[in-house]
């Protein structure tokens, strides 16, 4: 018995510990045996507002690692709430299953439920594996959900936002790097080309860009590729090309130990939340090799800004001139990172969290 209580000990000081050291507010665990539901809901800041994040179905290998990329979504969340101006705090829901084949009504309703009994302090929304249908199942159960069909008063899906925001950074890097933000010519490696991905390998290609794609989904990669002239590469080779551009644009922590030092590109800017595998270290490593990156929470926050749009009256033209604005603050953040001598991922976080203590000073938690 004495045995198995230290096992549990352990554990529980696994968890916790997790949540401290991303300094959460709550982590809501949901169960449901009749629908199969199994998700985790993870409220990280909300000093500047309800915290909002799109809810990710995905077949995780673990439940520890279901845990850990909810922790650092949400994370990111926050931060890319703050830096964008927007009042909302971060939070983030992942779904454990095959959304192709574990996704249903009921299961979908039942997390609705979860979401509901919140009380607003967390607003749902979708991400990968999720769909602007699966959130009028979820709106059936709460008002707590943005992302919904234009035909029900939301903006509908948020990807070509996304991507427009992505492609906005893209280029002031391109600017910092090279004098200019014109992509015409320049080689863009483009790895996953899902919804945002997709949707950004459609404006480099309108620029005349020369694009390389891979992805898991070999129909949906094909597609893609023929559509827009692009060259497929493997999923490993992606990191091997010598291009100007990375862009990271499916799951997190593509740039890792394995992979850092394999790069051959002036710049990464891409679309994928948690790009960095470590923040500190993988920033830092990147800044070593003179590659211009273009901080994730930053550049992708077009999607965000759609949904916050729906929160007081959606407009797409707003939504999009909003997102415009991803290239300014892209280019202040180069300015900030060369004024204090740091890489840009400290940059953008250091801004952020300026942001959030400022606010700290005016009000608590939602």
């Amino acid at each position: 018995m004495a045995g198995l209580n230290e096992m549990e000990a352990e554990q529980d000081k696994s968890v916790f510990g997790q949540i401290a050291e991303y300094n959460h507010e709550k982590l809501v665990f949901c169960h449901d045996q009749d629908t199969g539901l199994k998700a985790i809901i993870a409220i990280h800041n909300t000093v500047l507002g309800p915290a909002i994040g799109g809810a990710r179905m995905w077949s995780y290998a673990s439940e520890a690692e279901a845990l850990e990329d909810v922790l650092r979504l949400s994370r990111g969340m926050t931060y890319k709430a703050a830096i964008s101006g927007l009042n909302l705090g971060g939070g983030k829901a992942v779904i454990i299953g095959d959304a192709q084949k574990d996704k249903n009504e009921a299961l979908l309703r039942k997390f609705g439920r979860f979401v509901k009994n919140l009380n607003g302090a967390y607003i749902t929304a979708e991400d990968v594996g999720m769909t602007t249908k699966d959130m009028e199942y979820i709106r059936m159960e709460t008002e707590h959900v943005v992302g919904l069909p234009e035909a029900m008063g939301g903006g509908g899906d948020p990807s070509p936002v996304a991507a427009y925001g992505t492609y906005m950074g893209m280029k002031a890097a391109a600017k910092k790097a090279y004098g200019s933000d014109s992509l015409q010519g320049k080689k863009v490696a483009v790895q996953g080309v899902g919804q945002a991905g997709g949707f950004l390998v459609e404006l480099l290609a309108k620029e005349n860009a020369q694009v390389y794609v891979t992805d898991i989904y070999e129909d949906r990669l094909r597609e893609v590729a023929s559509k827009y002239k692009a060259k497929v590469v493997g999923m490993e080779e992606v990191y091997d090309l010598d291009v100007n551009i990375y862009a990271p644009c499916g799951l997190g922590g593509t740039i890792n130990d394995h992979t850092v030092g394999r790069l051959k590109c002036d710049i990464v800017a891409g679309s994928a939340n948690n790009q960095l595998r470590n923040d500190h270290e993988h920033g830092a490593a990147l800044a070593e090799r003179n590659i211009l990156y273009a901080p994730d929470f930053l550049i992708n926050a077009g999607g965000l800004i759609n949904v916050y749009s729906e929160l007081i009256g959606y407009n797409r033209e707003r939504a999009y001139a909003q997102t415009e604005k991803i290239y300014s603050y892209t280019l202040d953040i180069f300015d900030l990172a060369e004024q204090e001598s740091i890489n840009t991922q400290a940059a953008a976080t250091r801004m952020a969290e300026k942001r959030i203590q400022s606010i700290s000073k005016v009000r608590s938690t939602y």
